[in-house]
């Protein structure tokens, strides 16, 4: 199968990524959101990304000119019809993506892939809400979506065989990506493992043994991590952060997954780390550490 028109719905910080990393590789791309508001915010960052691009010369204007010119932004959900396949990345609700997923298979003929890029939650589930299971299969994209060369592909009980190798089939030979396959599980393989370690090091800079700046320090340098912890944390959202590390919880029973008492002040503080400006760390409108 040939892909040349990819439909993303969800225009928040991982919908903007997807959509600007399909449309650098050459596909069209169907930004869809509830609202115009939220799509010319989606909009506004995804050409401050591509500013930033430019500034570091690893594109040209034209080439930004060109990623943009395939990027269609509407309220209209009957656009994705004509989309080869469609990636969900709206908010981590399971009744939200269930009650979407029903829209979608009710607007997309058969052959096209529903893709999910939930991070915690059940493809089964999600698959249940549909008349074709079959062709639903979670692709869980990592941020930042155009820096990092993986993506999980996630089985749900019922997805089929050809929804699975055409999916790789696409990440592997279209976007060029790699893709692992997950059986699925809370958290897959990556969010289950990270979100563990920022958990641990919101303890340690609880229990006072270093500073934030001075734990992600340790990590990038002493590991080759390109965000520590802390600043991936606030990069992700606390909130995010929270709601994966709350599943888990209550999926596996397990206290290592019980969210750290300094995650949760800080959410209820409202300090959400780059979409609000203040987390661990201070941050420009456009994400930049201050």
């Amino acid at each position: 199968m040939q892909w040349s028109k990819v439909g993303v719905v969800g225009g928040g910080t991982m919908g903007q990524g997807i959509s600007e990393m399909l449309a650098a590789q050459g596909l069209d791309v169907i930004l869809i959101d509830r609202t115009t508001q939220k799509l010319e915010q989606a909009w506004e960052h995804i050409e401050n990304s591509l500013d930033k691009q430019m500034e570091k010369w690893a594109i040209t204007a034209a080439e930004k000119k060109l990623i943009l010119s395939r990027i269609h932004k509407s309220t209209d959900m009957s656009l994705l019809t004509d989309c080869d396949m469609v990636i969900e990345s709206i908010s981590e609700d399971l009744e939200q993506k269930k009650l979407l997923f029903e829209q979608l298979d009710m607007l997309c003929p058969a052959p096209v892939i529903l893709a999910s890029n939930t991070s915690t939650l059940s493809l089964t589930e999600i698959a249940a809400s549909t008349a074709h299971p079959e062709r639903v299969i979670g692709m869980h994209y990592l941020y930042p979506v155009s820096r990092i060369h993986l993506v999980e592909i996630i089985r749900g009980l019922k997805t089929s065989e050809e929804t699975f190798s055409q999916t790789k089939r696409f990440v592997e030979t279209t976007i060029q990506k790699h893709g692992v396959q997950v059986y699925e599980s809370p958290g897959f393989v990556t969010t289950r493992l990270i979100c563990v370690l920022i958990n641990e090091a919101m303890h340690t800079l609880s229990e006072r043994v270093a500073s934030a700046e001075d734990i992600d320090m340790a990590m990038r340098l002493g590991y080759d991590f390109h965000y520590g912890p802390l600043e991936l944390a606030d990069r992700f959202g606390l909130d995010s952060v929270l709601v994966a590390m709350e599943r888990m919880f209550r999926e596996f029973g397990d206290v290592k997954y019980r969210p750290a008492v300094l995650l949760k002040q800080m959410v209820r503080a409202g300090e959400l780390g780059t979409k609000t400006g203040q987390g661990f760390f201070r941050y420009d409108r456009d994400g930049d550490r201050l």
